[in-house]
């Protein structure tokens, strides 16, 4: 569904990804994993559309996407997460999802008025959405609570649950666990699961092994902007090259 083919991108001499190819299949979740400074960022913002490659393309549902913006393909139904939760502040939690409704297209007043009924049905349907999505993390309790008074667990949840207003079929996480505490990470790992079992396809980097090999139908290994092995979790983690730069022990 989602590939990138041999991604190169340089900074003022420095590569962080040389030559990168990757598959991310429809149906699965495909893992990203490497050491700190290994390429998985930037080849996850070149995928999403906010680092431009220096070579290389990006193709989504058989369509060329390299020099489409974040936006237009979030319209295309590729979604991403951050690292670092994004909720707005001074917004409630409830808020945050109804924000993120995907943008409707008016040409005019005269275009508005003849389609404020499909507006509204629109709305409606976008607040019953957000409000499944709170019920189904279990923060629809906390509806109206300040997003800001959320855990860095629930942060995370809620962020999913915003990209998830899009609609998207395919999803890229960032570090999903980072700064979350073990019981939230099971929770938020059984979310995912239960989102590709309804069909939505993941990318995932990630620094939590465990999560990795919960969720990873297929892993790539990252090191020095390069791809060292790809395969199943298992075969991946016993791969030398991988030991060597990933785990820092020898072959």
């Amino acid at each position: 569904m989602l590939e990138g083919r041999k991604l190169t991108v340089r900074y003022d001499g420095f590569t962080a990804l040389d030559g990168v190819s990757v598959t991310l299949a429809q149906g699965m979740v495909t893992g990203l994993i490497g050491p700190n400074g290994a390429g998985k960022s930037t080849l996850f913002s070149v995928l999403a559309g906010s680092v431009v490659p220096s070579a290389g393309t990006v193709v989504f549902g058989g369509e060329d996407i390299t020099s489409r913006p974040p936006v237009q393909r979030a319209r295309l139904g590729l979604g991403r997460s951050f690292q670092l939760s994004r909720d707005l502040v001074g917004l409630t939690v409830l808020e945050n999802l109804l924000v993120a409704q995907p943008q409707r297209r008016l040409e005019g007043v005269g275009a508005a008025l003849f389609r404020r009924q499909a507006v509204r049905e629109q709305e409606a349907r976008m607040a019953e959405l957000a409000r499944a999505l709170l019920l189904r993390v279990d923060l629809w309790r906390l509806a109206d609570q300040p997003s800001a008074a959320l855990s860095g667990g629930q942060k995370k949840l809620l962020d999913l649950c915003r990209v998830l207003m899009l609609e998207p079929r395919f999803i890229l996480l960032d570090e999903p666990s980072a700064g979350v505490n073990p019981t939230r990470v099971g929770e938020i790992t059984e979310f995912i699961r239960s989102l590709a079992a309804d069909g939505i396809s993941f990318g995932l980097v990630e620094h939590n092994l465990g999560m990795v090999a919960a969720l990873s139908d297929r892993v790539y290994a990252l090191a020095e902007g390069r791809v060292v092995a790809e395969g199943s979790f298992a075969d991946v983690t016993a791969n030398d090259d991988v030991a060597r730069a990933y785990l820092g022990v020898g072959a």
